[in-house]
């Protein structure tokens, strides 16, 4: 009884510290490849599965190679949280994903209480809210992105009037929360207040709403399918104000799906194909010739997140979760001395991310680049 107990407490242990085995280590995305959030997680998906490509061409993580393992969260919250169960229980050593923060938001509890970090694409701001020491975002929360479209739309544009399309849920009412919050600071009246069901398909009443509010401009946070829909049904309509958003309206799925109609919305991105940056350019060209189409900004946190465990396990020197976590915490990793993450970024101690951004317009079916913000 005695040898037996010792053994289990043995490899519990080792399940605590990760990998130990001269072997490959592996490494579970859990992504939202089916269901409404198809558009969002097999873009991310697309990234991570070609930057674990990339490190193990690289030689792998401390010289053993990845196994990358796919498990389809059907962007369903508890799938999602069953889905992290099992990558848990299969020995990931770290967590990849969800994009969705309904998702993550359920879980994350379940990463954090089995001490696993998890990188996700998810932007929430109650996500780095709950005091979760494993969690770390690839891009921004809406709470750093949306006071920078916010202030330009204010103070550059001059919008005294404006309405707001959002999605209703975890993700739409952070970016909601976020927005309102800057509106009131910077003056703007809500003169239309339209919240939207989540896989929503018909957003001609939400047009008619925008148009009849007398509105100066829209802010628009949606998913990229919805997204799309609405910039469709604006055309169609005939909305002629300006819309913007946060990095979801102007990214390269959204133009996509929306075709012409994309052409004039304007956002702030955290992450664009279209940066003046050669990394993200020669990424770009790659992901292009590889995947068939061009990368957005899911495309590129995915491909960065696998760069940053490599890096962070190889200044840990082992395959230990608990160091990898504490040694994320206030991490800073400048391009020029790891490539792989593309653009100079760092974490704080809540797992936020902090790095230039960008405003964009959508000209010609193309993101181009209005103006490079600082870093938060």
């Amino acid at each position: 009884m005695f040898i037996r107990t010792l053994l289990a407490a043995s490899v519990a242990a080792l399940s605590l510290a990760g990998p130990t085995l001269a072997d490959d280590v592996l490494i579970v995305d859990v992504a939202e490849l089916s269901g409404a959030g198809a558009a969002a997680g097999g873009v991310w998906h697309d990234g991570v599965v070609m930057g674990f490509d990339d490190v193990n061409a690289a030689g792998g993580i401390l010289g053993r190679m990845v196994d990358l393992q796919s498990y389809d969260s059907q962007t369903d919250p508890m799938n999602s949280r069953a889905m992290v169960q099992r990558a848990i229980d299969d020995g990931t050593y770290v967590l990849m994903g969800t994009v969705y923060s309904s998702s993550t938001i359920v879980n994350m509890l379940v990463a954090q209480q089995n001490g696993m970090p998890q990188f996700t694409g998810s932007e929430a701001p109650t996500i780095t809210a709950q005091g979760n020491p494993y969690i770390f975002r690839t891009a921004f929360g809406a709470q750093m992105g949306l006071p920078k479209i916010g202030t330009y739309l204010a103070n550059d544009m001059n919008i005294s009037r404006i309405a707001i399309v959002w999605a209703n849920t975890e993700f739409g009412r952070g970016g909601y929360d976020a927005f309102m919050n800057v509106a009131a600071e910077e003056g703007m009246e809500v003169v239309a207040d339209i919240p939207t069901e989540q896989a929503q398909v018909d957003f001609a009443a939400d047009v008619t709403r925008v148009i009849s509010s007398g509105a100066e401009a829209v802010f628009v946070y949606l998913t990229e399918e919805e997204s799309a829909r609405f910039l469709i049904s604006a055309r169609q309509q005939g909305l002629s104000i300006p819309m913007a958003g946060d990095t979801v309206l102007v990214s390269q799925r959204v133009i996509d799906l929306a075709g012409e109609a994309a052409n004039g919305a304007m956002g702030h991105v955290g992450l664009s194909a279209a940066a003046p940056i050669p990394a993200i350019q020669e990424f770009s060209t790659r992901f292009q010739a590889r995947f068939g189409y061009t990368p957005d900004h899911n495309a590129i946190k995915g491909y960065i997140g696998a760069w940053t465990v490599r890096y962070v396990t190889e200044l840990i020197g082992d395959f230990d979760r608990e160091a990898f976590a504490k040694r994320m915490h206030g991490l800073c990793l400048d391009a020029a001395t790891y490539p792989g993450v593309l653009m100079d970024v760092c974490w704080d101690d809540t797992g936020e991310i902090s790095r230039e951004s960008f405003l964009v317009e959508v000209v010609d079916g193309q993101q181009a680049i209005t103006r490079t913000l600082a870093a938060n």
